[in-house]
């Protein structure tokens, strides 16, 4: 069935994955029962599992029925533990897959980086495989294998487990499989080594009948013996049940504090799970996506690794966290921050961080690597870390003004660097940028960055008003600086002729979807005159140089009167033009209906278990690294809004 499921060319559709994970790491698992891709143990490690990214070197571990009619995958609900049951004439079994979270208790288990996966016959009799190749270091180590004696354990309730080692220089990690049987001495799977490309792999064949289980667990051994760990070594069906339990429950009371109960309740919960699942716990870092390198554009070179903080979609993250009263994660996120600017002289601060809050991201070609669908070069690390962008100023200072609202006060020590920071917008919003969408190119006076520092000010001086405690000897300065920027704006950044806002400066020809955000970030009223014209503009079609087909938004156009290439559409700036014409339907019903036929039509094109990819293609298949928070951070907050208004309706 394997060769039914994936494409001539070895590829799933990205589409076709769905997540698990620890808030340390995640593995993204096939509808066919595949890992294709795990970085292990941390979100930027390097690859263990990346057949996403080549399918002959990548790595992989498969575990399913050697033929089977259909499979369907789905996560428990509440939760992030990805059930996928594979039906065939013959019988039908399930293959549950999670990562192990300890729950809220002083009895818990410590947390067990393990990555388990339970095989359980629900009805017939299924001839299964598994096989397991891993790729260690992005596929550059070589590794050996050993497979150990198999064994009989507990003379009550006997289950067989075998164990088998994958060594390499710098990770070493452990196949277990634990076999619940109906026999009275359960007999272990017969392994065989097969060749790989830096190393060996292994595989077997077994049966299962109705009501035995197999789980087979993978996880580090450490390198040395040093030092105590509370972890056991060994999987044992009571450990594991355990395990399972506590995850479960972990996430099932975190979900239960979402005080969102609107019309799109269980997407908009799945959004939040998924967001949460991206926040790396020991920092709280929340990362734009757990992939790298997934093209932009089939066969293209806009292939980049996600697997860092942008402090851009974290803001973003932490208002749609917000919004659904989760409060916990901003209160990380606020001591990661904290530690970022305590380094910063100026107020100044990176666009992108590592999880353990660096700011070194040398980016690299994997030239081995062939890359998904031959798209290439495969590229880790960021060198966007190092550009000017002025926008995320206002990101965050919406960010802290919003948690200062909604959480709780920020302390004086924070003002301090809010001020900073504010002080730093002030002296540099007149510079050229990359902007929001991290143009490699030459710097130009972005729009969507020019508001974006009035937000930041703005923020600012709300702060300083509404609370004694904060205070600022620069309000005035603050102000002025403020009323500048937006006279600039509605100046230099609306193009009289075409009637909209345009991308920069100087490509004021050019429409730019980030200018969406205006009425979202209250710079401008959703009623006015030069904002429902900009709308107009970017709802007419590419081909009448505008920015949608089928109902889907491009980033931008090339000109005013040229058809957009070498480009598929963004599904954050979908789910802006849905938000901009909600808040513009408070006064045209027509608009809010307009808005509500796209959402509906834009959550469609998620995949089955309601993930975005970062976009979407004309074919409507799912393009970019996968998933992507901002993308789900925009999700929520459409829905958020469109609830809201609607109520009032």
């Amino acid at each position: 069935m394997e060769q039914k499921c994936r494409h001539q060319d070895g590829y799933l559709p990205v589409e076709n994955y769905g997540v698990i994970g620890n808030m340390r790491t995640v593995a993204l698992c096939s509808v066919d029962g595949s890992i294709d891709f795990f970085c292990y143990p941390n979100f930027d490690s390097p690859s263990v599992f990346a057949r996403m990214l080549d399918k002959d070197r990548g790595g992989y571990f498969t575990v399913s029925p050697e033929e089977y009619r259909s499979s369907k995958q789905q996560y428990l609900p509440g939760s992030n533990i990805l059930n996928t049951k594979f039906v065939s004439e013959d019988g039908v079994c399930e293959l549950l897959e999670f990562m192990h979270h300890p729950k809220h208790s002083e009895f818990s288990k410590p947390l067990y980086p393990w990555l388990i996966r339970k095989v359980k016959m629900i009805r017939g009799n299924i001839k299964l495989h598994v096989k397991c190749h891993p790729a260690f270091n992005y596929g550059l180590d070589t590794h050996e294998v050993s497979i150990k004696d198999s064994e009989v354990v507990d003379d009550q309730n006997p289950y067989r487990r075998d164990e088998i080692h994958f060594d390499s220089q710098s990770l070493c990690l452990q196949l277990q499989s634990v076999y619940k049987s109906c026999e009275e001495t359960p007999t272990g799977l017969e392994w065989s080594i097969e060749p790989g490309e830096l190393g060996q792999g292994v595989f077997a064949d077994f049966f299962l009948t109705e009501g035995e289980e197999i789980t087979f667990v993978l996880s580090e051994i450490p390198k040395s013996a040093g030092g105590s760990s509370d972890i056991e070594l060994h999987a044992t069906p009571n450990l594991l049940d355990c395990l399972f339990n506590e995850t479960l429950v972990y996430w099932n009371e975190w979900i239960a504090q979402c005080k969102y109960d609107g019309k799109w309740r269980e997407t908009v919960q799945r959004s939040a799970l998924m967001l949460k699942m991206l926040t790396y716990s020991p920092t709280g870092a929340i990362i734009a996506a757990p992939t790298f390198s997934l093209p932009q554009v089939l066969g293209g070179s806009s292939n980049w690794d996600y697997r860092y903080s942008w402090i851009r979609d974290s803001a973003f993250s932490l208002y749609a966290l917000i919004r659904l009263g989760m409060t916990e994660e901003s209160e990380a996120y606020m001591q990661f921050l904290e530690k970022i600017l305590e380094g910063s002289e100026d107020g100044s601060i990176q666009p992108i961080y590592t999880i353990h809050g660096s700011t070194v991201l040398e980016e690299k070609i994997l030239d081995h690597l062939d890359g998904y669908k031959s798209s290439r070069p495969v590229r880790i690390g960021n060198a966007a870390v190092h550009y000017l962008q002025l926008d995320i100023y206002g990101e965050l200072l919406d960010a802290i003004y919003l948690y200062s609202k909604y959480s709780k006060p920020i302390s004086f020590d924070m003002w301090n660097h809010v001020r900073k920071m504010i002080n730093y917008v002030c002296q540099n919003w007149r510079r050229a940028d990359s902007s929001i969408w991290e143009s490699r190119g030459e710097d130009v006076n972005h729009v969507f960055s020019k508001i974006m520092c009035w937000v930041a000010i703005d923020r600012g001086i709300r702060l300083t008003e509404k609370h004694s405690w904060y205070p600022s000897p620069e309000l005035k300065c603050w102000v002025d600086t403020r009323n500048e920027i937006y006279l600039e704006v509605m100046d230099k950044g609306w193009n009289e002729e075409k009637e909209f806002f345009g991308q920069s400066y100087e490509r004021i020809d050019i429409l730019d979807a980030s200018v969406l955000m205006m009425p979202l970030v209250f710079f401008i009223s959703p009623a006015d005159p030069r904002l429902l014209k900009t709308l107009n503009a970017i709802r007419k079609t590419t081909d009448k140089a505008g920015l949608i087909e089928n109902n889907l938004v491009y980033r931008f156009n090339c000109s005013s009167n040229e058809k957009i290439q070498d480009e598929e559409s963004h599904s954050i700036c979908t789910f802006w033009l849905v938000e901009a014409l909600t808040r513009a339907g408070k006064y045209d019903t027509r608009l809010l209906y307009e808005s509500m036929v796209i959402f509906e039509q834009t959550l469609s094109y998620s995949n089955h278990l309601d993930l975005f990819s970062e976009k979407i293609a004309k074919s409507g298949e799912s393009l970019g690294n996968f998933p992507q928070a901002f993308t789900h951070m925009a999700l929520i907050s459409s829905a958020y809004n469109l609830d809201r208004v609607l109520s009032k309706k």
